[in-house]
């Protein structure tokens, strides 16, 4: 635009760069500028545009990838790394699974770092048991998100990858136990030889969890049901061992006997998600009643997510309130928490379970032709999937 020096100024005048890139002749230059420099960058229009992996249904999919009452929304069995990352952003019969852990693994990160700033958990051994507890409800939803994402690349991916969610939920439960040991454990039990010999205890229900629970894979094909029960017990096992200093205190309440009543609600409520987050993993319900209509939302296991979650959440409120609560008491009545029986034991306890895994993870790989392993783990994709 241009403008008369001084007096009136002459009406608005376009110059031929503003005008020619509204004619068609200007637009047809733009086009032709941008195709020259895609060529200088040698991208091609199909490199441009991100394609989201297909999706098949339950009869496209090799037994192994099969979920009870999911007919739709399974990826492909031989998906790469890209595909699987990929799929958490597009509506699968996974994606809820793996955001419902995904996103609460930052929830507790945050509150985990709240934490380190307000708490000294280098130098005050006190919060020992918190600082293994805090590290554990992190890593267990993070390690399933993972294994949800990935657990499609192959059928023996698959199984490694599960392995890995069942040890880092083991992992969980030796966290519960040491905190519970060190802020829970009822007043009349503290240095008594349950309390002293907890944490050791534990340490041998996570070999127990992380050992039935991965060998239950192995049944998965030929005896569903005996897999089921075994994978469940597992986890319930060690579950209820955790929780018997808590259901004393609880029986002690009822009894009229409460002693530092500040946690207890929280503790409740954890339980009840608890029993929530077993019941929706054992039932299978609700799609079990209605197979195809709860695919991508409301399945079980997505329920089971979030009651495990937020159960978890009203156990952190627990701990944190017993812990806080009792500490002058348990002062001045109990052992400091060593770092052998606290991080020491986080640290034995994950190499055991490393060490299952390496034996669960090698024994699936080299499974002989003729086991019936090998039909789980060596199933090829059907051929409406390999047509993809």
């Amino acid at each position: 635009m241009q403008w008369e020096e001084g007096g009136r100024a002459e009406p608005p005048r376009f110059e031929c760069p503003v005008w020619c890139a509204l004619c068609r002749v200007g637009r047809a230059r733009i086009r032709q500028v941008c195709q020259r420099g895609r060529g200088v960058l040698g991208l091609s229009a199909d490199m441009l545009s991100i394609k989201l992996p297909q999706l098949f249904d339950i009869h496209q999919v090799p037994r192994v990838f099969r979920e009870d009452g999911i007919i739709s929304g399974y990826r492909h069995p031989r998906s790469s790394a890209l595909d699987c990352i990929l799929s958490s952003f597009q509506m699968t019969n996974e994606t809820v699974n793996i955001w419902t852990h995904f996103l609460p693994t930052w929830y507790f990160l945050w509150r985990f770092s709240v934490l380190c700033s307000t708490l000294n958990f280098l130098s005050e051994s006190y919060t020992w048991p918190l600082l293994v507890y805090m590290v554990l409800i992190c890593l267990y939803p993070f390690t399933s998100s993972c294994a949800h994402t990935f657990s499609t690349m192959s059928a023996e991916a698959r199984h490694i990858c599960y392995f890995f969610d069942y040890g880092a939920l083991s992992l969980y439960s030796l966290g519960c136990a040491i905190s519970y040991g060190s802020y829970v454990m009822p007043d009349c039990w503290v240095n008594t030889w349950l309390h002293r010999h907890f944490v050791p205890i534990a340490i041998g229900n996570t070999l127990v969890c992380t050992s039935l629970s991965c060998y239950s894979r192995f049944l998965e094909l030929q005896f569903p049901r005996k897999s089921k029960i075994l994978r469940t017990g597992a986890f319930v096992y060690p579950f209820i061992f955790d929780n018997i200093p808590l259901f004393y205190r609880l029986l002690l309440c009822f009894g009229g006997s409460c002693s530092h009543t500040e946690a207890l609600p929280s503790h409740c409520y954890h339980l009840l998600f608890a029993f929530l987050t077993c019941f929706l993993f054992a039932s299978h319900l609700p799609e079990r009643l209605a197979p195809g209509r709860f695919d991508y939302i409301g399945h079980s296991h997505q329920l089971f997510h979030i009651c495990a979650v937020v159960g978890t959440h009203f156990q952190m409120e627990a701990v944190l309130a017993d812990m806080t609560s009792r500490r002058a008491w348990l002062a001045a009545h109990s052992a400091v928490p060593s770092f052998l029986g606290t991080v020491g034991a986080l640290a034995l306890g994950f190499l055991l379970n490393l060490i299952i895994l390496a034996f669960f993870s090698a024994a699936l790989l080299r499974a002989p032709s003729h086991s019936g392993l090998y039909h789980i783990t060596k199933h090829q994709p059907s051929a409406e999937c390999k047509e993809h």
